[in-house]
Formats: structure tokens, sequence, C-alpha cells
């Protein structure tokens, strides 16, 4: 915010009966206020940002594939350690959930569809849940799963543990 000062002492003769006082503009700018904008809206995204996710909790295996990127929301297909089937944040049974996304193609034939399983789910419920999905006409269907982080300098291949090797048995003694 700008002021003007009136200097003290003048430049005019006279005696000062008709002294017109000189200003100087103080050219200080207060960031008090942008900081305390700045730091609230800070705040906000803290708080807002975790709770932007799906809403379903499910432990993904960890993965080294790039995302893909795309230009709408897709759909979002969840399978939690119990069994249960989710399309967004609501429960479905696997029945329902086919009548649901039949319709939802019905609006949508080029919606896109990512599905997301705890690693503990059964591999048949699984494709069971992706035949559903399949059969609903989607045919741009895609598997979720976290980010693996990469192991030492190398990259983020990992190495299975080496298998025990069988030991023979002993032979008896005659």
């Amino acid at each position: 915010m700008a002021a003007i000062i009136p200097s003290r002492g003048g430049g005019s003769s006279g005696g000062g009966r008709f002294r017109r006082p000189q200003f100087t503009p103080i050219a200080d700018i207060n960031v008090t206020p942008l900081v305390d904008v700045m730091l609230v809206l800070l705040i906000i995204f803290m708080i807002t940002a975790p709770l932007l996710q799906v809403g379903v909790p499910v432990d993904l295996p960890k993965t080294t594939a790039q995302q893909v990127g795309g230009k709408d929301e897709p759909l979002v297909v969840s399978v939690n350690a119990k069994g249960e089937v989710f399309l967004g944040e609501t429960k479905y049974e696997v029945a329902e959930l086919g009548a649901k996304l039949k319709a939802v193609h019905a609006e949508k034939p080029e919606q896109r569809v990512f599905m997301r399983g705890d690693k503990s789910v059964d591999y048949g419920k699984m494709m069971e849940v992706m035949g559903v999905v399949i059969d609903s006409g989607f045919r741009q269907l895609g598997l979720l799963g976290e980010q693996a982080q990469q192991l030492g300098r190398g990259g983020g291949t990992v190495t299975p543990a080496p298998a025990p090797t069988p030991t023979p048995a002993p032979t008896p003694r005659r």
C-alpha cells in the first residue's frame, strides 16, 4: 500500500507563508496478507488431498509398469479382501453389478473401466468380476496396482528368491 508523506523543511523563499510541502511516495509492499492467504490455501489442500482418493480400502499389489493416462474419469470396480464387489464406493452383488454396468455402457459405450483387487482376493473371484465387466460390453478394461519402489540402483526389477533345493532322503543301512 503506498502512502505519501509530506517532507519537513522547505525549499521556497518568502518565509514559509506560501510554502508548498513536497511529498515523497513510500514504495513498500505489505506481504503479510499474501502470506496469510497462501498458508490458509496450503492447509486446505493438505487436508482435502487425501480425501480425493477412492474410498474402498484395498491392499493393491506392487508393479513396475508405467501409469496410463486418459481424458475422462474411468469407472473403478474394486474387490476388497472379503471378496465384496464395489462400483466406485457403492457395494453391489455380482449380478447387480452386471445390470448396473450394462446401463452405464448404454449411456457411455467408450467408457474405460479399471479394476482394483486386494492382493489376497481369490483369482477366481477376480476372473468372475472381470467376466461380468466384459459381458456388460466394456472393452477398455485395465487392472490397477501400486507402483513398486525401485530396488537398488538397477531399476525396478525384482528377482524371486531361489527355491530351496530338496535334500535326498538318507538311504537305510543294512
